[in-house]
């Protein structure tokens, strides 16, 4: 019984070691900025209008970078969305990010 108690309470140290590692080691991984924050963001509005923005996430991500192409498809108000985060350097990424996605907005006129 002695035996079983001592083994059990070395058993649960180790397992509390562990979770407590793997708790700081999740803690230190940093988090990528991608482009599905802008889309969300960009997706509430009512009215959309075609042209080119760009931007940085300011203290959130230092370093990043958006650009955003917002193209008519259809005279009807059916939008293509385009946006390009890139990643800063020495990061260890693949460089860039790209997000794609089309808006019906029947109220948007047309910038042409």
């Amino acid at each position: 019984m002695v035996a079983s108690g001592i083994f059990f309470m070395c058993i649960f140290a180790i397992l509390a070691l562990v979770t407590t590692n793997l708790r700081n080691a999740r803690l230190l991984q940093k988090e990528w900025a991608n482009a599905g924050l802008l889309m969300a963001d960009y997706s509430q509005t009512n009215q959309l209008t075609e042209g080119n923005d760009s931007g940085d996430f300011g203290e959130l991500y230092p370093g990043y970078r958006w650009d955003s192409e917002t193209v008519l498809l259809m005279t009807n108000g059916f939008f293509q969305v385009d946006y390009v985060v890139t990643l800063p350097k020495g990061s260890g990424g693949t460089g860039l990010t790209k997000l794609s996605a089309h808006l019906y907005r029947p109220d948007s006129q047309a910038s042409r």
